[in-house]
């Protein structure tokens, strides 16, 4: 039985997207590359959720049995909404994923994390063969950082620690990322703290060294993972 609720059905992406001619049609590729029977990492963000709109029409035309790992519960939602049965890491190991990107640089190095879902979405991209990274031209840079600091999600207790460790690091500063819709700081779905973090450069062993510090649940760098970066 389905819920009938008006929340149910509701759209669950809020505001104006950016781009959204390129974003649609970035939706319409990865939508193409869905087979029946596979299981699939869904990522977070406006050219995610796009993309899931994409991927619902053409399992509800074609009666596609498809299985989605959501990297949020922004993602479970949207799944829900738009009649996408989810499963989890624990229960299936995804056959592919996708996701967007903060900034994308030549190397395909990437950083993500402005919504939140770091842990989550960097636990689904290790595990899947293959991650298509749907970007549009505004994600590309030439220097990695150049546009956003790269996020830290930490364990509240740390976040001092945190702090002082990172004054080892090229760092141009730190912030403690506060929410817009609640009082404080924004809490991440795990119960931790989002640290956003300028560096005057990034290097490819920095990821690594970063999540070294006690207290670092994950880092905003995805570097040297196995992706495809999908554009238009």
């Amino acid at each position: 039985m389905k819920w009938k609720n008006s929340l149910a059905s509701a759209e669950s992406w809020a505001g104006e997207i950016s781009n959204l001619e390129e974003k649609n049609k970035l939706a319409e590729k990865i939508s193409g590359k869905i087979k029946d029977g596979e299981v699939i990492g869904v990522g977070s963000g406006s050219t995610a959720y796009l993309a899931l709109k994409a991927i619902s029409k053409r399992v509800k035309q074609e009666g596609l049995e498809v299985l989605a790992v959501p990297t949020s519960k922004e993602a479970l939602l949207n799944c829900s909404m738009l009649g996408l049965k989810t499963t989890t890491l624990s229960a299936a190991k995804p056959d592919w994923g996708f996701d967007g990107a903060d900034e994308v640089d030549s190397n395909n190095r990437l950083i993500k994390g402005r919504g939140g879902a770091l842990f989550a979405e960097k636990l689904v991209m290790a595990s899947a063969p293959k991650t298509y990274i749907l970007v549009d031209e505004s994600k590309f840079v030439d220097r990695l950082g150049e546009k956003f600091p790269v996020p830290l999600e930490v364990d509240p207790r740390a976040i001092h620690l945190v702090e002082t460790r990172l004054a080892q690091f090229p760092i141009q500063g730190v912030k403690l990322r506060m929410a817009k819709s609640k009082d404080g700081p924004v809490i991440t779905e795990s119960g931790n703290l989002i640290l956003d973090v300028r560096f005057k450069k990034i290097s490819n062993e920095m990821e690594k060294e970063l999540s070294f510090i006690p207290g670092v649940i994950e880092t905003g760098l995805f570097i040297s993972y196995s992706v495809e970066i999908l554009t238009v």
